[in-house]
C-alpha cells in the first residue's frame, strides 16, 4: 500500500511545487510508482509535470466533488515517469462547493482508496493557505513533508504549520505527523542562512532531512519546459539534490 505525503507550508513561494515534482520524478527514477495530486488551482504542478492544466477533464476538481473516479482522471507525466492528478482553476470553485457537502475534508482520503494498491508513493501539492483543499490534503496523508528556506521568517510560518498539523492530528486525521524538514533554495554563503539551518538542527533533530536542495538556475527553468528538473538537466547540482533526496525519504521510512 502507499505512502501518501503532504507538501506543506503556510507561506508562500518557499518551492513546495518545486519539491513535489522533483521528488515525484527521484522516486520514478529509483523505480517506485508514483502519484502526484495537485491540489493547488494554480495548476503549477500539473504544468510543471508536463500537462496542459487548460486541456484538463475530468480533474482533481471533478474527483472531489465525486463526479469523477482517480482512476479515469489520472494522466501520465510524459518526462517524468509518474501519474498525475491535475488540477486548474476551476479548483478555486471546488472551495465554496464543498462547504455544504458531507466529509467536505474526507473527499481526497476516500479517492485515494480506490488506487492505493496502484502507487509506492502518493505526493500531496497543497496551496499555500489553510483552507478546504489543503485540509482534504492533510487529512489523506500519512505525513507532511516541509519544504522551507533558511529564512527568519520561515521560521515564523513554520511555527504556524506545526499548530496546523496538531490540530488536524488531534481532530481529524490521527496518522498524521511531520516527515521531515527539507531545507530548499540553500546557498552556503549566507551567513544567516547557515545560522537558521543550524536552528532547525537543534529545534528538530532527525526530523530535518540531511539533503539539502541548492538554488539552481536549471531547477527554476525546468517548468517553462514542462520537465522537472530532474529529467530536464540531470547533472545539475538541484537535480542531483532531488534524487539524493529521494534515495534519502525511501531509506528513512524503510
Amino acid at each position: 500500500m502507499s505512502r501518501i505525503f503532504c507538501i506543506a507550508n503556510q507561506k508562500g513561494g518557499v518551492g513546495k511545487t518545486t519539491t513535489t515534482v522533483n521528488l515525484a520524478a527521484g522516486l520514478a527514477l529509483t523505480g517506485k510508482r508514483v502519484l502526484l495530486v495537485d491540489l493547488d488551482p494554480q495548476g503549477n504542478a500539473t504544468m510543471g509535470s508536463g500537462i496542459d492544466k487548460r486541456a484538463l477533464d475530468p480533474s482533481v476538481y471533478d474527483v472531489l466533488l465525486e463526479s469523477a473516479s482517480i482512476a479515469d482522471t489520472r494522466r501520465p507525466s510524459p518526462q517524468g515517469g509518474y501519474q498525475v492528478l491535475g488540477a486548474n482553476r476551476e479548483l478555486a470553485g471546488a472551495e465554496v462547493e464543498l462547504v455544504d457537502l458531507p466529509h467536505r475534508e474526507r473527499r481526497l482520503k476516500a479517492a485515494l482508496e480506490a488506487v492505493r494498491a496502484d502507487y509506492d508513493f502518493v505526493l500531496i501539492d497543497c496551496p499555500p493557505s489553510l483552507s478546504l483543499l489543503t485540509l482534504n490534503g492533510l487529512c489523506a496523508a500519512h505525513g507532511v513533508i516541509v519544504p522551507m528556506q533558511c529564512e527568519y521568517f520561515a521560521l515564523e510560518g513554520l511555527s504556524d504549520l506545526v499548530n496546523t498539523i496538531k490540530q488536524v492530528h488531534a481532530n481529524l486525521n490521527p496518522e498524521l505527523k511531520i516527515i521531515g524538514l527539507l531545507r530548499v533554495m540553500f546557498d552556503p554563503r549566507i551567513t544567516l542562512q547557515q545560522q537558521v539551518s543550524e536552528q532547525l538542527k537543534a529545534h528538530f533533530g532527525d526530523k530535518v532531512f540531511n539533503t539539502v536542495i541548492p538554488r539552481n538556475v536549471r531547477l527554476a527553468e525546468a517548468p517553462s519546459y514542462g520537465q522537472p528538473g530532474v529529467n530536464f538537466d540531470p547533472a545539475s547540482k538541484g537535480a542531483q539534490a532531488f534524487v539524493e533526496f529521494a534515495r534519502e525519504m525511501s531509506q528513512r521510512l524503510g
